[in-house]
């Protein structure tokens, strides 16, 4: 019988219960001020998500010029992996897990701009489920994308990520 906790189910889970325990935690702690380290925590793991998203493409850009089962495409197989595994997946999850506690306590889903960007957030999560199935594609030599499809879709997070700032920032409607 596989280990469950090697899964990606079960790495999810694990991540969902250290998030919410670390979130208790910060409540317990800080209190009323908690909202604000949370805050802090949600951002960091937006940004360790959005690093991930902008680099991962680019790995396949330069995956696709690489011969299979040459050293340089294993290598580039273990970075896909690794990225993905310990940083996209895990800030994820945690950015996922943080942001709707936030919105929850701000009584945000009550917002059509917190509708947009909760839309937005949506479309990111599945080009990152694109790019997880790459990786996996990638990682059994079964690419058929061209690297100028993976510099177009290196564009779709950015472009992502302008319209939720906006949306969050400036809260336009």
């Amino acid at each position: 019988m596989p280990n469950v906790l090697n899964t990606p189910a079960g790495r999810a889970a694990i991540a969902l219960a250290l998030t919410a325990a670390g979130a208790g935690l910060l409540m317990l702690v800080f209190g009323i001020d908690a909202y604000n380290w949370i805050k802090a925590i949600h951002v960091i793991a937006i940004i360790a998500w959005m690093a991930a998203m902008l680099y991962l493409p680019r790995l396949f850009i330069y995956h696709c010029d690489s011969e299979p089962g040459s050293r340089q495409s294993e290598t580039f197989k273990v970075m896909e992996a690794r990225l993905t595994r310990i940083i996209m997946n895990p800030s994820m999850v945690i950015a996922w897990v943080l942001g709707l506690w936030l919105a929850f306590q701000a009584d945000w889903f009550v917002a059509p701009w917190f509708h947009a960007k909760l839309t937005a957030a949506l479309i990111m999560s599945g080009v990152h489920g694109y790019f997880v199935g790459a990786v996996r594609k990638f990682a059994e030599d079964r690419n058929d994308k061209s690297a100028r499809h993976w510099r177009i879709m290196n564009e779709v997070p950015t472009l992502l990520m302008i319209a939720i700032v906006i949306l969050v920032i400036v809260k336009p409607f």
